[in-house]
């Protein structure tokens, strides 16, 4: 499989590959960010809203919340989750606002499915259309010169009397910008094993770069990839935490 084909066919197991996530942290680290560097506003989009948990935070935090996503099963379960938010299939890097919103959000590294540098420019520049003044822009990334082509994460799940097994890991060939995150699923069920493999193309960018890219519409301010307690990045770390303010 290759593309986007295991995030579309396989959305029912999403979900389960996301088990590890802690939502409610990022969520509530974000809606401190806000409170530091925002508006004051609760009206709040999440770009690649995916099936829809941190909405779900968000809105029991008190937001406004909607979600937007290119992919409608995913937004299917989103409705489910949060009834009480609007979803809408789109691009993140073309996408318009009925009335600005305050806070737009862009969790799980998404922003790099942009997939080309001249698509994260669009994605910018719709982003800063749709806020508010003084709006916030929060989303995570990591930086194409530390990435390590031998590091991967996995975890273990259950569902229905199957084991599932979930691999993930950034690759970049060493130039150029184009990254990729490569997946695996791996199901036992009766002692028969299936393995999915999968290859999305995301865009590769370093932190410098992305600053550059950003600061003609915002003001950025980059943290450490911790949602526990807000520290600036380090210039040295190959992830990071970008909150942006509305020029």
């Amino acid at each position: 499989m290759s593309g986007n084909a295991l995030y579309t066919d396989l959305s029912g197991y999403y979900d389960l590959m996301c088990a590890n996530i802690d939502y409610r942290a990022q969520s509530h680290c974000v809606q401190r960010l806000q409170q530091l560097f925002g508006n004051g506003g609760k009206r709040h989009l999440d770009l690649a809203c995916g099936t829809g948990p941190h909405v779900r935070h968000f809105i029991d935090a008190g937001h406004q919340s909607a979600g937007l996503d290119i992919n409608q099963p995913m937004l299917d379960k989103a409705a489910l989750r949060c009834p009480e938010a609007h979803f809408s299939l789109g691009d993140m890097c073309g996408f318009t606002v009925a009335e600005p919103v305050d806070l737009i959000t862009c969790f799980l590294y998404s922003v790099h499915y942009s997939g080309s540098v001249e698509r994260l420019k669009a994605c910018i520049a719709s982003v800063h259309a749709a806020l508010e003044e003084g709006g916030v822009f929060c989303f995570n990334s990591v930086d194409r010169r530390r990435i390590d082509n031998g590091s991967f994460v996995s975890h273990t799940a259950t569902l229905d009397d199957a084991r599932f097994t979930f691999r993930s890991a950034w690759n970049y060939p060493g130039e150029g910008e184009r990254q990729a995150l490569r997946l695996s699923i791996e199901r036992t069920l009766a002692g028969q094993t299936q393995v999915w493999h999968d290859e999305h193309p995301m865009v590769a960018v370093s932190f410098d770069e992305l600053q550059e890219l950003l600061e003609p519409y915002f003001e950025v301010h980059v943290l450490e990839h911790d949602y526990e307690k807000l520290v600036p990045w380090d210039g040295l770390s190959g992830n990071g935490l970008f909150a942006c303010v509305k020029r």
